[in-house]
C-alpha cells in the first residue's frame, strides 16, 4: 500500500512539474507574442504619422511640378491602399502596402531634384524634414518589430516551444522586409 502511494505521489508530482512547465512556455509564447502586436502597433503609429504628412507633401509639390501628375497619383493611391490595409487589420497586406509606398516617395523626392524653387519653398523644406524624421522613426521601429518576430518565432519553432506552439495553434510571424523596388537605386534625370 505504501509503495502504491508512492508510486501514486511520484506520478503526481510529474504530472504537476509537466503541466506548470507547459504553462511557463505558453505564457513566454504569450509574452513575445504581445510584445510582436506592440512592436507592431509602434511601426504602425509611424506609418499612420508618415500618412498624415502625405497630403500635404503631394499639394506643395502639385503646385511646382503639376505634369508630374502620375507619380503624385501613384503616391495618393498607394497611401489610401496603406490606410484600407491598416483598416483590415492584415498585417502583412500592410507591410507590403508600406513598402511601395516608400518607394513611391523615393521616386517623388527624386523628382523633386528638378525643381530648384520647390527646394527652396519653406513649407517644403519644413514638410521634407518631417517626413525625414518620420522615416528615421519608421526604420527604428521595423528593426525592433522584426527583432521581436524573429524572438517569437525561435520561440514557436524550438522544442518544448514548438509542442506548446502546436498544441495552442500559435503561428509563425511575418517579418517587415523592404518592397522589391528599394533594392533599385532610384535614376536622377535633369
Amino acid at each position: 500500500m505504501k509503495a502504491a502511494l508512492i508510486g501514486i505521489g511520484g506520478v503526481l508530482a510529474v504530472v504537476v512539474v509537466g503541466f506548470m512547465i507547459f504553462i511557463s512556455i505558453n505564457n513566454k509564447i504569450i509574452d513575445r507574442d504581445e510584445t510582436t502586436i506592440q512592436a507592431w502597433a509602434n511601426v504602425e503609429t509611424v506609418l499612420q504619422r508618415r500618412y498624415d504628412l502625405i497630403p500635404n507633401l503631394v499639394n506643395t509639390v502639385k503646385g511646382y511640378a503639376s505634369h508630374e501628375k502620375e507619380l503624385l497619383e501613384e503616391v495618393t493611391r498607394l497611401r489610401s491602399q496603406w490606410g484600407a490595409a491598416k483598416a483590415s487589420g492584415n498585417a502583412a497586406q500592410s507591410v507590403k502596402s508600406a513598402g511601395m509606398l516608400e518607394s513611391a516617395l523615393g521616386r517623388l523626392m527624386v523628382v523633386v531634384e528638378k525643381y530648384p524653387d520647390l527646394k527652396a519653398n519653406q513649407n517644403f523644406l519644413a514638410l521634407q524634414d518631417e517626413l525625414a524624421g518620420t522615416e528615421n522613426r519608421i526604420s527604428v521601429e521595423r528593426r525592433r518589430y522584426n527583432e521581436s518576430v524573429a524572438a517569437y518565432n525561435k520561440m514557436i519553432r524550438k522544442y518544448p516551444g514548438s509542442m506548446v506552439a502546436g498544441m495552442k495553434g500559435y503561428e509563425k510571424k511575418t517579418p517587415f522586409e523592404a518592397a522589391p523596388q528599394a533594392s533599385a537605386a532610384p535614376v536622377v534625370e535633369f
